[in-house]
């Protein structure tokens, strides 16, 4: 169940079986005795797959090697290829014999797997909200352009760093680290607020999720931290709260009596006027 053809000292073919004309369409009569690279192998891989069969003729084994073979009809067929030298009965060189794989499939995988990854990481580095990613010692190993925008640090700037010791306050290291720590064991948290500073100084309030990063075996490799810029959200807050205190302190000193009631008719505001 896989492609196998043969060439002499010159080139041309004298072996194809049935798979090898089931993955082409050149049934073996359409092959045998032609020159398998000048008639069979795209231009661009006719240097290096004659290099590979020269070597083999020279007593040299290849293997794994990825070239394209083109169907009757135009279409690449990916081929993994190991090229063994021939010999026949009396030890004398007669060829080479070239046993496949059709990788196609897997190549077109492959491919659709860098895309997404592509994708990903175009997704990760132009989100509208700071990403970073650590490795199990703590060093940043991701920071996207919104962490670069919010803190005033560029990637190349916090690459290969310690995330916490280097760019996290004293007074919230502790707690950051535990976050990280429990990402690192898989327990994922969120909704964690913490103070970066930026390279100005300058406090940035982010409400943080820490989510566990794992690699293709399903070991942890770090922890990935979505976060959000509430800066602005906390100061309307902290504004809020100040209001919400000098009306407090405006009802409470009024000179003139002031009450509530609640919808129950019980009292709920008395000032000291009232009093």
């Amino acid at each position: 169940n896989a492609p196998i053809f043969g060439i002499d000292t010159n080139g041309f073919v004298n072996e194809w079986n049935q798979k090898a004309a089931e993955i082409t369409g050149f049934g073996k009569e359409e092959v045998l005795g032609r020159d398998l690279v000048q008639e069979f192998i795209s231009a661009e891989f006719k240097q290096s797959v004659q290099m590979v069969l020269s070597n083999a003729l020279l007593g040299h084994n290849t293997a794994n090697f990825e070239f394209p073979l083109y169907t009757k009809g135009g279409r690449a067929v990916e081929v993994l290829l190991n090229a063994t030298p021939r010999i026949d009965s009396n030890g004398k060189l007669v060829g080479v014999v070239g046993v496949g794989q059709d990788i196609t499939e897997k190549k077109q995988a492959e491919a659709e797997l860098t895309r997404v990854a592509d994708d990903l990481r175009t997704l990760i580095d132009t989100a509208n909200a700071p990403i970073f990613g650590i490795d199990p010692q703590g060093c940043v190993n991701e920071w996207n352009q919104k962490a670069a925008e919010i803190t005033g640090r560029s990637k190349d700037e916090v690459m290969g760093h310690d995330l916490v010791a280097e760019f996290i306050s004293p007074d919230y290291r502790d707690s950051v680290k535990a976050v990280l720590d429990n990402a690192l064991n898989g327990i994922v948290t969120a909704n964690f607020e913490f103070p970066l500073y930026t390279k100005q100084g300058q406090r940035v309030e982010v409400l943080l999720n820490a989510t566990t990063r794992r690699d293709g075996n399903g070991n942890v490799s770090g922890v990935v931290g979505v976060g959000q810029d509430i800066t602005e959200r906390k100061a309307a807050e902290k504004q809020s709260e100040t209001i919400a205190n000098d009306l407090r302190k405006l009802i409470d000193t009024a000179n003139a009596p002031i009450f509530g009631i609640g919808t129950a008719g019980l009292v709920n505001e008395w000032n000291q006027k009232a009093a």
